[in-house]
């Protein structure tokens, strides 16, 4: 709307300028006929009045004092050549110079001789000034020409100046005026349009998948905004539906990834164990009387432990039945730029020093070491830091590197050694299971993951796998 009141005064300034220069125009043309034809009149009267013989060589004497009247009377200055050109008799009493053609320029009089109305009106510039000057024929009674009228004339657009100065200046009034209305009326305008499109963008900036996400209630409003509200609060309904659906996959994910490293740690060194035990119980010299039952307690006590971890072992690896890891050929940054897809976080960039990074993995698992270190990153910046996470991806001729920066708090010395140690977390969502299965992903494809840290700085996890 502002823009709008702008152009149309830009506008009407410029119609209003090239209007009155087309209206000065005429004004001036017009007024020269005006005058030109009262002074011919004017003339003729004096011509048939005349005692004289009406011929060029008389016309000094017929106009000796006439001349001036006739100027004095029509305010314009009166010039009088013979038909060749030269000056017969002015209007001014003294003529300088410079202020008057001694002659007529041939031009003109071949275009006065050669017009049909045999009228020529020469325009030029002379000292900043616009003048117009008219030729015509002068006749006697017999319509015969014996000499030429020579009028000139000053444009004078002082007073139209004026008024188109007067007429800009109101404008201006009035176009300020229409201004600030047009920016209060765009401001109440856009406060109105845009009042609940900022209820919905808050709305939507908040959405999370990890948590309950609330409906949109917004009273009267336009047809568009409402239609769409209501896919908004559809949208809301369905990311719960499969936010729980995918809570309760990833929690059944992890404890089948923990049931298999559980059975994968703790069943393979049971029976060696046993064996071992037994067998030193059977060998151990009977002699000492004090050793045997030490030895035999002692070899009781581990029986029954390796018994116990035996029986979790074996039924958590029931309860998995994990299926085979499905090794496909993907594009690494493709993979990874999809799982960073369910994080809305804006401080979250990612970069790679390749468009393309072809390897084979299973894409569930990298998504998930992904997913997890990106978490993790996000969990550890405080509330009072502005957020930053920074995941690079590089590809060399023999490995492949995924390093995830973020600037939190760091991990204190004390927790440093305990950083891959496999234990449930205390909070309320996850998995549960953190970096201890990360760490067992990677190492199922010969990879490595370390780590460097700050305190009050920030973490750096490398994660290295080979080609």
């Amino acid at each position: 709307m502002i823009f709008l009141v702008l152009l149309a005064s830009i506008l009407i300034a410029l119609v209003a300028i090239f209007q009155y220069r087309e209206e000065t125009q005429d004004y001036h043309t017009q007024r020269l006929e005006r005058k030109e034809k009262s002074i011919k009149r004017h003339i003729e009267f004096v011509i048939r009045e005349t005692t004289y013989e009406v011929s060029t060589e008389k016309i000094p004497l017929i106009f000796k004092d006439e001349i001036h009247e006739i100027a004095d009377v029509h305010n314009l200055q009166i010039n009088l050549y013979d038909l060749e050109g030269s000056i017969l008799k002015s209007s001014k009493a003294a003529l300088p110079q410079d202020t008057i053609q001694a002659c007529i320029k041939a031009p003109i009089l071949n275009d006065l001789l050669n017009s049909a109305e045999h009228r020529v009106v020469e325009e030029r510039e002379e000292d900043g000034q616009s003048f117009r000057s008219s030729y015509t024929y002068l006749t006697d009674a017999n319509f015969k020409p014996i000499g030429i009228v020579n009028l000139p004339y000053l444009e004078n657009d002082d007073f139209l100046a004026k008024e188109l100065r007067e007429f800009f200046e109101r404008l201006g009034y009035a176009y300020v005026f229409m201004l600030f209305i047009a920016i209060a009326l765009a401001y109440l305008l856009s406060k109105y349009i845009t009042k609940n499109l900022k209820t919905i963008s808050d709305k939507i900036n908040q959405t999370r998948l990890e948590k309950r996400n609330q409906r949109i209630e917004i009273g009267s409003t336009t047809e568009e905004i409402a239609t769409l509200v209501d896919s908004y609060n559809s949208m809301i309904d369905e990311l719960e539906e499969s936010a729980v659906k995918l809570a309760t996959s990833e929690r059944e994910q992890a404890w089948r990834e923990m049931a298999k490293q559980v059975a994968h740690e703790v069943k393979n060194p049971l029976t060696p164990m046993r064996l071992t035990i037994q067998s030193f119980q059977r060998k151990f010299d009977p002699n000492d009387p004090d050793i045997i039952q030490k030895v035999d307690e002692y070899s009781k006590t581990l029986i029954q432990q390796i018994d116990t971890m035996s029986s979790i072992a074996s039924a958590f690896s029931n309860f998995a039945k994990m299926p085979a890891q499905q090794k496909e050929e993907l594009n690494v940054v493709e993979v990874i730029d999809l799982a960073l897809d369910i994080f809305n976080e804006d401080y979250i960039t990612f970069s790679s020093n390749k468009k393309e990074i072809i390897t084979k993995f299973d894409r569930t698992q990298l998504i998930r070491v992904v997913t997890n270190l990106v978490k993790n990153a996000i969990q550890a910046i405080p509330k009072e830091r502005t957020p930053k996470v920074i995941i690079n991806l590089n590809e060399s001729p023999t490995e492949i590197t995924i390093e995830v920066i973020d600037n939190g708090g760091g991990i204190s010395k004390d927790n440093i050694d305990k950083v891959f140690e496999p234990k449930f977390t205390t909070k309320t969502s996850g998995m549960g299971l953190g970096l201890p299965m990360i760490k067992s992903v990677i190492e199922t494809y010969n990879g490595t993951i370390t780590f460097t840290t700050q305190e009050n700085i920030g973490t750096t996890f490398l994660v290295v796998f080979p080609k």
